[in-house]
């Protein structure tokens, strides 16, 4: 499965072997990975990255929603890379709210399956 880490380098334009700005994307991968795991997406208890070893898989699970890769990756292009022009800003913004809702309607009536207790 693939790297978060590397997807989001890859996302941002950046070569997986460039690791001048790591640290700062990991910290605005983990900020994203945290509004997406509120609308329940990923581990009950949370998750973060630490470097390349985490997946999409180990955070998703087996129920994996493109849409969430796409939202992180918004998240933070926003934070780390805005775009300059205030009208794409805001164009992104409004398609975070909707991908957002779209994020915790698919997973409200999919539980994660950290979430299921076996019985």
């Amino acid at each position: 499965m693939e790297s978060i880490l590397n997807s989001i380098k890859r996302y941002l334009g950046i070569h997986i072997d460039d690791n001048s700005f790591d640290e700062e994307i990991m910290m605005h991968t983990n900020g994203a990975l945290s509004v997406v795991n509120q609308l329940g997406v990923g581990p009950p208890n949370g998750f973060r990255i630490t470097g390349f070893s985490e997946t999409w898989d180990d955070f998703m699970g087996s129920k994996l929603f493109e849409l969430v890769k796409e939202d992180v990756f918004l998240r933070v292009k926003l934070n780390f890379d805005p775009p300059a022009n205030s009208f794409l800003v805001t164009a992104l913004k409004e398609q975070l709210k909707e991908y957002d809702w779209r994020i915790e309607v698919y997973y409200s009536g999919n539980p994660s399956p950290g979430d299921q207790t076996e019985g």
